[in-house]
């Protein structure tokens, strides 16, 4: 009985203490100690994006043929007053802006060729094709573009852009063209 005696005891006081009001909770159980976390992968590295090299514009135009050159554009014409063969404002901006690149392509050579309009003789338009062809040769010479670079030649009326018989028109075949007629050593 003093065994009973002692379990209801003990009992009672288990049930008693965990009814009083006053008791602290219960400790929450130590936490583990974790391992450490392994860091995360390292990104694979980036792909450079597939860019063809660049070539530099003066190796590349240098072993691009003349004539394919010439059909790029990279020289503009000039324009011409009716009977005249002197250089408007205009036209020495447009010769400026040929001369810095006939100056950074030094390989270049230009044939510059004077056109005129349908009206006149074959010699006088072939007389005034020639003083268009080098007043714009002389100017270029001025900017620094070398001599041995340039050639002249009139075409006078024969070769025309235009032919309608018409002011617009024949303005359009008052010219000076500036054609790529070849490749010489530079750089």
């Amino acid at each position: 009985m003093r065994h009973w005696t002692l379990f209801t005891a003990l009992v009672a006081t288990v049930a008693f203490a965990g009814c009083h009001p006053n008791a602290p909770p219960p400790a929450p159980p130590a936490p583990r100690a974790a391992a450490p976390a392994a860091p995360p992968p390292a990104p694979a590295p980036a792909r450079a994006p597939e860019v063809a090299p660049q070539v530099d514009e003066y190796a590349k135009l240098k072993g691009t043929p003349a004539d394919e050159i010439d059909r790029m554009g990279l020289l503009a014409d000039i324009h011409f007053e009716f009977d005249k063969s002197d250089l408007r404002e205009g036209d020495r901006q447009i010769l400026t802006k040929n001369a810095e690149v006939l100056k950074r392509f030094d390989f270049l050579r230009i044939t510059v060729e004077g056109h005129c309009d349908e009206r006149g003789t074959v010699e006088y338009n072939l007389a005034l094709g020639e003083r268009r062809s080098r007043g714009a040769y002389d100017y270029l010479v001025s900017l620094g573009v070398g001599k041995e670079r340039l050639k002249t030649v009139s075409y006078g009326k024969e070769i025309q852009v235009c032919h309608e018989a018409t002011e617009e028109c024949w303005a359009r075949n008052r010219r000076d063209r500036f054609t790529v007629t070849g490749k010489a050593g530079g750089h």
